[in-house]
């Protein structure tokens, strides 16, 4: 079935956009990705369900963060090679504790943070609005901080937050000796390093490095449960015994401490046994997608597009069209609707004039589609497009 836009009611449109894309991702027979934060409720009761068979259910649940959710944090912080870790029930606040423990710490509250960085684009100023922190902004390019950026800084800060991979810059990462070289220029200034790692478990591919290395060069990490190893909720900040304590403080100020976390506990234990050892695989099969789009475009007759990175860093990037969101919106539902092939599953957003851009997951379904598949899903979406560029 097909939908006919009603110019005189765009937010309605878009809302039915909206819950089209929705029913078709869960429809769809083909589709790079199905994550589980799309699924009905009874099937997430049954992933909870599934995720139960990693602990021993006879034990007591878990009273504000004893039992299961310290195993999880033993866990974490064993595979991040970090003295202790500390279970929180959103990454924001991990990352706003973290940060004003530091500056404490440090006696600065200056954050060098990159302005496209998940604490200031989707956190709502929150580490300046909760703690009185400022941010510094070393680069506006589309990248992380070079060392000499961190050098040359016109004013001292005291903690220094990358987001491995910069996900709003397309999921990108530094090369391991830039990532190494930017760390040790901030520690010639005295600052201390953050990792926003909400996906730092698939950055071990491009790095070459095992995560308790790359974990290493900071001084803490905060890494999601959620993103990647499909749990229910959460987040785990990891570091030295003497600030994981005192996080865990400000944790119970802030109202983190909930009475049970078994759920989220239970199915982030599911996912570090179940998703982290295929990570890699779904790093390298992305490069295998991202090829084939590259080449489908371009035998299909398209004029200008982009794949960014060109060869991805991690199992997500960003693909760029010339055409306005709306318009490829609606070409990808519909091919979802018509064909029951999902090939661009995410939303569309504009990148810039005339320039629309949307990401791609290539997880477990994905490993399904070969490069012939691909191509062929491309030449069927670009037949769906209206002839030349539009904004």
């Amino acid at each position: 079935m097909t939908f006919t836009p009603d110019p005189d009611d765009a937010a309605t449109l878009a809302e039915r956009l909206r819950e089209r894309r929705m029913t078709a991702q869960r429809e769809a027979a083909r589709i790079l990705s199905r994550p589980p934060y799309r699924a009905s409720l009874r099937e997430r009761m049954a992933h909870l369900q599934e995720a139960a068979e990693v602990y021993d259910l006879d034990e007591r649940t878990d009273v504000y963060g004893n039992g299961v959710v310290a195993a999880l944090e033993e866990r974490v912080a064993g595979l991040l090679g970090t003295e202790a870790a500390a279970f929180f029930p959103t990454g924001t606040m991990a990352q706003q504790i973290a940060l004003r423990c530091w500056a404490g710490r440090t006696g600065n509250p200056a954050v060098a943070v990159h302005p496209l960085a998940h604490l200031e684009v989707h956190e709502r100023d929150a580490f300046s609005q909760l703690s009185g922190l400022r941010p510094v902004h070393l680069t506006d390019e589309h990248r992380l901080p070079t060392p000499q950026e961190v050098r040359e800084a016109p004013e001292p800060f005291g903690t220094l937050a990358l987001e491995l991979p910069l996900r709003d810059a397309g999921f990108l990462l530094p090369s391991w000796d830039e990532l190494t070289a930017t760390v040790a220029a901030a520690r010639e200034r005295d600052a201390v390093v953050h990792f926003d790692g909400a996906r730092l478990w698939e950055s071990t591919t491009h790095f070459g490095r095992p995560l308790e290395e790359i974990a290493g060069l900071a001084d803490s990490v905060y890494v999601s449960l959620y993103k990647s190893l499909d749990g229910l909720s959460g987040a785990v900040l990891a570091g030295p015994e003497s600030l994981i304590a005192e996080a865990g403080v400000w944790r119970h100020r802030y109202g983190g401490m909930l009475f049970h976390q078994f759920p989220a506990a239970l199915t982030a234990l599911a996912g570090l046994d179940r998703e982290l050892p295929r990570l890699p695989e779904y790093v390298a099969h992305a490069r295998v997608v991202a090829d084939a789009l590259q080449e489908g475009f371009a035998e299909a007759g398209v004029p200008w597009f982009r794949v960014h990175p060109r060869v991805p860093h991690t199992h997500e990037f960003q693909f760029w069209l010339p055409y306005d969101p709306d318009t490829l919106a609606e070409a990808a539902v519909r091919q979802a609707e018509e064909t029951g092939t999902f090939l661009f599953a995410s939303p569309w957003d504009r990148r810039g004039p005339g320039v629309s851009y949307t990401e791609v997951s290539v997880r477990a379904a994905g490993l399904d589609w070969d490069a012939a598949d691909v191509k062929a899903a491309v030449a069927d979406f670009v037949a769906r497009l209206p002839h030349g560029a539009a904004d």
